[in-house]
């Protein structure tokens, strides 16, 4: 992937950096934002970039972690705890918070959504019953915070339990029939549903090594379709990551990424959550659970 794309997603994700106590902010101006300080830990780790930030970054994080293990959103809002996957995935490669790590994993295996016997909400096709994990507390289970939990629990050495091969039964189960993913829902009172590249992009990555690519052959060839079209930087970063983790590399990759940072130009500057994904996908070339894997080397 291009080197001007990676320098470019670096300094723009340093740019939002806040001191003295670290951390980083949403958008350029902003204040402090769990979500951003995860982000923006794992891609400038991964792009090589502004280092003397990650330490106070991560202990910011940790002292925003609950007795439980939870990191919120906010501590107004416990139960906004999806940012936890996160946190884990920033935590990764730090001994100094291998506590808190393991206290996060700890808290995402005893947690779910809320689930039903398959049938009794009628109006959905998917099996209501297999676990996965929420955005937010006491409410269904869907794919994004289900795939991003999946590579936190794989990162913090828990690939092998019993609630990470559930939640990867549960990927399978909301696949469309068509191929790819959405937000979680496959039909709808009998209508089958659209996918979305950035939905697939992170499904792709949490079944890597967890299912034959038969499983997944057809929302790899969506995912070859759809990225020829959009360049929006989660759409764009984690569809590429997707293919990747399969090894599959468009040869316009460089060039889509190049395109898509361009647009700031015309829409504005991409959150740092956004530009961190898309910052990823220049250093990905087996996907995200790839780069975790040449980081331990």
């Amino acid at each position: 992937m291009t080197g001007q794309a990676a320098a470019v997603c670096g300094e723009l994700i340093r740019s939002r950096a806040l001191s003295p106590g670290g951390g980083f902010a949403l958008q350029p101006g902003g204040g402090f934002q769990v979500d951003a300080t995860a982000w923006a830990i794992l891609a400038l780790k991964a792009l090589g970039q502004g280092s003397e930030l990650l330490d106070r970054a991560q202990t910011l994080l940790a002292s925003r972690q609950s007795p439980d293990g939870r990191v919120c959103l906010s501590p107004e809002h416990p139960e906004a705890f999806w940012p936890t996957s996160l946190a884990i995935l920033a935590w990764r490669l730090a001994p100094a918070h291998r506590k808190a790590l393991d206290l996060a994993a700890g808290f995402l295996l005893a947690a779910s959504g809320r689930h039903w016997p398959r049938g009794y909400v009628r109006i959905f096709q998917h099996d209501t019953s297999i676990k996965g994990w929420p955005w937010i507390g006491e409410t269904h289970s869907w794919v994004e915070p289900t795939a991003l939990a999946i590579m936190a629990l794989k990162a913090a050495g828990q690939g092998g339990h019993a609630r990470v091969k559930e939640a990867a039964r549960m990927l399978l189960d909301r696949q469309l029939p068509r191929g790819g993913w959405n937000y979680g829902n496959t039909s709808v009172f009998g209508q089958e549903l659209f996918p979305f590249p950035e939905s697939t992009g992170l499904a792709l990555n949490a079944l890597k090594d967890a299912v034959p690519p038969e499983e997944v052959r057809k929302s790899l060839a969506y995912l070859q379709v759809a990225l020829r079209k959009v360049r929006t930087p989660l759409a764009l970063g984690w569809g590429l990551m997707g293919l990747a983790a399969w090894g599959v590399q468009p040869p316009e990759a460089p060039a889509w990424i190049d395109e898509c940072l361009r647009r700031q130009e015309r829409y504005g500057p991409y959150d740092t959550g956004a530009l961190s994904v898309l910052g990823l996908a220049t250093r990905a070339p087996r996907g995200l659970t790839g780069i975790f894997l040449e980081q331990k080397k």
